[in-house]
């Protein structure tokens, strides 16, 4: 069996010029925000001129009373939420989030919270098709996102393209940085999604997008069209952010690998996994060797092989054990998922719209609606997902 790193996914999606592509309207745009207002420009500029209705997923940085009031200032639909206060069991409590809550693997992050909030919300409010866009994102055209709405007959899922800054992994960044192929895939942050994947859902890992775009079994018929650009960052600014991909990277590549090769999740076998983590580890300790022997700077150099080590570090304490026990829990949450947002549609509590899905999920009094610029607040309890983890 070849279980080593691919350079490129590409093969797996269906690739349409968005000239060429049938175009549709979208309900919503959906962001889970971190940051300031200041860089909700690219959503509030595409959900105006598409005329979808803004959700604004709020946290950490981001501000949801700020947040609705540069949507509205420009004339937008916009329901800013303050995810920070949400009552427990909005999103279920997922398998996988219990396998790792206690572990080093567990990732202290909100963003496939806000993500399957942002489901629910569209399945309550009888929406067919969205688009996931991150406050990192900038849309050169925001056009492409109706060409993508008009490929989601055929298509659940389809990505825009990424020209910017390429949304990797640490490791697919130094292997990329020291002249190896590295490709990029499409991911959340900028992802035009219809009803039929809202059955899919994002668990709490690092490339929970990759996740999505299965069903459980196989991968989503994806497609990709028009570009988006991720804004810079630095990879290597702290180790730590190699060690909470580590995990996530590994399940990821290893499941999109077998489907490279026209295999399937049967494959991911303790015998693949251990052939999938040896690869894996060679190729990562190569990428040191050859970044000391680069003309890289070497103060970039002793940043790369720092973050490096760290994913090495924490891919020892990955076993073949642990990726078959991650990825059998996880197909049992899709199966929990499934049939929650199944039961959601059989009730007939779609067409809501956003006031009755806010209503009915309990979280009214949490958001920033775009109409009557109501201010409000939440009970001031610490949320479950910023509870500190083990130290890494």
């Amino acid at each position: 069996m070849n279980a080593r790193h691919h350079e490129s996914h590409q093969d797996l999606l269906d690739h349409f010029d968005s000239a060429g592509a049938p175009c549709e309207t979208l309900d919503a745009i959906i962001v889970p925000n971190g940051r300031p207002a200041a860089y909700l420009k690219e959503a509030i500029t595409a959900a105006k001129l598409l005329d979808a209705h803004l959700v604004l997923l709020c946290s950490m940085r981001a501000d949801a009373s700020s947040a609705a009031l540069a949507a509205k200032r420009e004339g937008v639909r916009v329901t800013a939420v303050d995810v920070d206060f949400l009552p427990d069991g909005v999103v279920p409590d997922f398998v996988t989030d219990r396998l790792l809550r206690l572990s080093r693997f567990h990732r202290p992050v909100d963003t496939s919270l806000k993500r399957n909030l942002g489901l629910l919300i569209a399945t309550f409010a009888g929406w067919k098709r969205i688009l996931f866009l991150d406050d990192d994102i900038k849309l050169p055209n925001p056009g492409d996102l109706a060409a993508a709405a008009g490929l989601l007959d055929d298509h659940p899922v389809v990505g825009l393209a990424n020209a910017g800054m390429p949304d990797n992994s640490v490791v697919c960044h130094a292997l990329r940085d020291v002249g190896g192929v590295q490709d990029v895939f499409i991911g959340g942050g900028a992802l035009v999604v219809g009803e039929p994947a809202f059955s899919s859902f994002f668990p709490n890992i690092y490339n929970e997008d990759w996740f999505f775009l299965l069903d459980g079994l196989r991968l989503r018929p994806s497609a990709v069209t028009g570009t988006a650009w991720q804004y810079p960052y630095d990879p290597y600014n702290d180790p730590r952010r190699a060690r909470g991909e580590e995990l996530g990277d590994t399940l990821a590549e290893g499941v999109f690998g077998l489907l490279d090769n026209g295999r399937g999740l049967a494959d991911a076998t303790k015998r693949y996994w251990h052939e999938f983590l040896r690869e894996r580890r060679r190729m990562i300790s190569t990428t040191v060797d050859r970044v000391r022997s680069s003309a890289i700077q070497p103060e970039q150099q002793a940043r790369m092989v720092a973050a490096l080590k760290a994913s090495i570090g924490r891919s020892h304490l990955i076993t073949p054990e642990l990726c078959v026990q991650y990825l059998e829990a996880w197909q049992s949450d899709c199966l929990r998922w499934q049939r929650h947002i199944g039961e959601l549609r059989r009730d007939r509590r779609g067409g809501l719209g956003i006031d009755g899905a806010l209503a009915t999920l309990n979280i009214g009094h949490l958001a920033q609606p775009g109409i009557d610029g109501r201010i409000s607040t939440g009970s001031r309890r610490r949320p479950s997902w910023a509870r500190p983890a083990v130290p890494a």
